[in-house]
């Protein structure tokens, strides 16, 4: 497995986090379950954590379900900031060998890397559709998840029943499909 650059990902997720208005934050996604400002949240978290994955450290807080009513203050400055750290430690070869920790989860370090630029994605491409905001990235890394996602078990825990997608459809499309996301949902 390839070692995907997650730097225009986390770029582009960051500006779309960056944009978002305090008036678009109870709005729905296409993740049922959360608003947008629970997403954020999500998505806070997380890029704080897998960074802590890459290095192989135990995170620096305890995983959050993705509650919009915990929304630290500053979060528009702070996820771009901390997707950018992520970026940087999954740019480490050495994130991507062995063994190392997702939240509680022990599993191969190649998998977690892909699994961390999944989030970054799909969560980025969510929230640009969910507030009315373009999302264009790195169609080869979007490509190696859908890839890699292609390959691993499927968990109704993690994902919905995959949501099939036309033939020669983009990549993002394609991605967002696997993970039990339509890629025509608008708000």
């Amino acid at each position: 497995m390839g070692r995907p650059d997650f730097a225009e990902a986390a770029r582009v997720t960051g500006a779309v986090v960056a944009a978002i208005r305090d008036d678009q934050l109870a709005g729905p996604t296409p993740s049922l379950r959360y608003t947008v400002a629970d997403l954020v949240d999500h998505l806070d978290g997380l890029s704080a954590g897998l960074a802590s994955t890459a290095r192989k450290e135990p995170p620096a807080a305890e995983p959050r379900p993705g509650d919009g009513s915990l929304l630290a203050p500053g979060w528009r400055e702070r996820i771009p900031a901390q997707l950018a750290t992520l970026a940087t430690a999954w740019a480490d070869p050495a994130a991507w060998e062995g063994v190392t920790t997702a939240g509680t989860i022990e599993l191969e370090a190649a998998a977690a890397g892909m699994f961390a630029l999944d989030e970054i994605v799909v969560h980025g491409w969510e929230l640009a559709r969910s507030t009315g905001q373009a999302y264009e990235t790195d169609d080869a890394a979007v490509q190696a998840v859908a890839d890699f996602l292609e390959g691993v078990p499927r968990s109704e825990e993690l994902f919905g029943p995959v949501v099939a997608v036309p033939d020669g459809a983009p990549a993002i499309d394609r991605l967002v499909g696997l993970t039990g996301r339509d890629p025509a949902w608008g708000p």
